[in-house]
């Protein structure tokens, strides 16, 4: 690729660019629902004057169900075909709807696909890439009107949904630095690098409201500010990618699909605060992400966007990639530090803080990466378009991992404000099975569990901390009825132990004991003094810790004890699971009025704890059964009840 050299080059070059992409933005020909054997018509490919654009969806989700081999299939038949001049096949990012992946989208015909395999792709290419006619089998059923949905806007699931950090992801082929700038890629940084100061950047940052994605909710352009403040002949710019909770995708999704925005806000942000070298902290376990970032940086270079002189301009910068090995403690921004440099991923006291002694000892500035993605939307659009989305104190969207209980499992991106309510119910789709809601956890394993009094409540940082839970970089993991809450505790507690880094006795040991704790009440063993000796505990560990793991660990704890008390109870004084979860508290009992003594749960019982005739009701064996659920399993005829 030949460099570019200035802004007007850019510019050029965004104009020749846009064939590319121009036909993932033209109205669709079809109508947006059909019924049963509409007969959707389109224009076969031998009438069409344009080409047509096969997206299909490259994130790990649909990687792992299959999107790969959907792929080849569509190659495979525009070769054979001899169609590279009418169709083109384009890996792009993640288009979210990860519960009903491989999604397949035919643009400019604007129909989306769902759960496409190989052989349904082939079905795909001859009847409608080539026939022209939609193959309704494979469209979204709508469950509450019971329509089949054409257009990818009408599915209830992104309705309410409004992409900025994730504006590209399922739009562009994201290891093609040229369809990144017909999308006005780096045009934020040709205009902050020409027609703006640092001070002037930074001054929109802060104007626009936007708050850091990665969980505390800092202002990133008070960050900025700040470390732009600093003396220091060297500085550093981090791109915060180590993102461990469980059940979390956020920020794998971004720098799968849409890499290069992160790169670009990175260099924005080294214009700003006088940094010249910037690192990507990723977590190894990302490989596809990896693989995305190294191909976009390099392309970066390649086409002079990166490196020396950047667009003409005085300024330089350089990018390194730095891998993390799955420390969920290293996303803390002083351990992720410790490890770059080659120490034990440890946090440090604060102050310093990193904006003033970081990486090196030098002055760093640390973002995770949907901060980043939000940059350049704003430098193009303007701070008072972004600060008109979202609240008052929370502005923008944020990104959540929608998983769990929950019909639609996937990535949504949300004003600020929306309540949980319209995410679980509308974007979600409601509780799988028509179970009934029990609770969402938000945050990861420094969150709290939220219970149904406060479904209506507007996500933002504040009113989300208000009722002992937090944004978190934005895990959001939906239980029904059939979760037990004290064992969703015990599971985030032993999560928290085993990413502590022990370097404060707080978390080191504190956690442990909290753990301890509820290890005894799930097994039947606990007392009601362990209930005060772990809400105690809990706000000690909070008080007395070094860093935001440990202060926030026991989260879990606390809230599922204000909200679920009468479970803990439960378990503590009539040694039962409400719910049926904790092995320990189970009781198989066979309902004779149900059992038709057919044998099959005394043949299934690998300790031989059920007796009974043939043809007569039968009986579990209290002492013997070892409660692995094998009758429960194989009973034909609902007999068996555990409680």
């Amino acid at each position: 690729m030949t460099k570019i050299k200035s802004l007007e080059e850019l510019r050029a070059l965004k104009q020749q660019y846009k064939d590319l992409v121009k036909n993932r933005f033209t109205d669709t020909e079809a109508n947006s629902t059909c019924s049963s054997n509409c007969g959707l018509q389109l224009s076969p490919l031998e009438n069409k004057d344009h080409k047509i654009d096969i997206l299909v969806c490259g994130g790990t989700g649909c990687h792992a169900s299959g999107g790969i081999d959907v792929v080849k299939v569509f190659e495979e038949m525009v070769e054979s075909q001899g169609l590279k001049n009418k169709v083109s096949v384009v890996t792009t990012g993640c288009f979210g709807f990860c519960e009903k992946g491989p999604i397949v989208k035919i643009m400019p015909d604007n129909v989306f696909y769902i759960e496409v395999t190989s052989d349904k792709a082939k079905q795909i290419f001859k009847e409608h890439v080539i026939g022209g006619k939609v193959v309704e089998d494979y469209l979204y059923h709508d469950p509450e009107t019971h329509k089949k949905l054409v257009l990818q806007s009408d599915i209830p699931f992104y309705k309410k949904q409004m992409r900025i950090a994730l504006r590209n992801c399922g739009l562009i082929n994201p290891e093609d630095i040229r369809e990144y700038i017909a999308m006005d890629g780096y045009e934020a940084l040709g205009k902050s690098l020409k027609e703006m100061t640092p001070d002037t950047v930074i001054d929109e940052i802060k104007r626009s409201g936007l708050r850091g994605r990665g969980g505390g909710g800092f202002p990133t352009g008070v960050k900025w500010d700040m470390t732009k403040k600093s003396e220091s002949d060297t500085k550093y710019i981090i791109c915060n990618a180590d993102e461990g909770d469980p059940g979390a995708f956020m920020d794998r999704s971004i720098l799968e699909g849409d890499p290069h925005s992160v790169i670009e806000a990175m260099a924005i942000g080294g214009y700003c605060i006088g940094a010249s070298k910037g690192y990507v902290y990723i977590r190894a376990e990302y490989p596809l992400a990896i693989q995305r970032l190294r191909i976009a940086i390099k392309q970066a270079y390649e086409i002079g966007l990166l490196g020396d002189n950047i667009l003409g301009s005085n300024f330089s910068f350089n990018i390194d990639l730095k891998y993390g090995a799955g420390a969920f403690i290293c996303g803390e921004e002083t351990a992720l530090i410790n490890s770059i440099e080659g120490g034990r991923g440890e946090p440090t006291v604060k102050p310093p803080y990193p904006s003033q002694v970081g990486l090196w000892k030098k002055p760093t500035n640390i973002n995770n990466v949907e901060t980043l993605a939000n940059i350049c939307p704003i430098l193009l659009r303007g701070a008072e378009w972004f600060s008109s989305i979202g609240t008052e104190k929370s502005r923008g969207t944020k990104v959540f991992a929608l998983a769990g209980k929950v019909n639609n499992v996937g990535l949504v991106e949300v004003p600020m404000g929306i309540t949980l309510r319209e995410i679980i119910f509308e974007l979600g789709g409601g509780i799988k099975n028509d179970k009934k809601f029990k609770a969402v956890q938000t945050g990861g394993p420094s969150g709290g569990c939220i219970p149904t009094d406060y479904l209506d409540t507007a996500i933002d940082y504040e009113s989300l901390t208000e009722i002992g839970s937090m944004m978190g970089s934005g895990g959001m993991i939906v239980m029904d009825e059939d979760n037990c809450m004290v064992n969703i505790a015990k599971f985030y507690l032993e999560f928290s132990v085993d990413e502590s880094c022990g370097r404060c006795t707080a978390c080191r040991i504190g956690n442990k004991r909290l753990y301890e704790i509820l290890s005894k009440i799930t097994d039947g063993k606990g007392e009601m003094k362990d209930l005060e000796d772990l809400k105690d505990l809990g706000y000690i560990v909070k008080d007395s810790s070094l860093c935001g793991l440990g202060q926030t660990s026991p989260n879990p704890i606390i809230s599922t004890m204000k909200f679920f008390w009468d479970e803990y109870v439960a378990h503590v004084k009539d040694k039962s699971c409400p719910a049926g979860v904790c092995t320990e508290l189970l009781k198989y009992h066979i309902d004779p009025d149900k059992c038709k003594g057919c044998t099959i749960c005394s043949k299934a019982c690998p300790v031989n704890a059920i007796t009974g005739e043939l043809r007569k009701a039968h009986a579990v064996d209290k002492e013997k059964c070892i409660k692995c659920g094998a009758c429960a399993a194989t009973c034909k005829f609902n007999a068996i009840t555990r409680k």
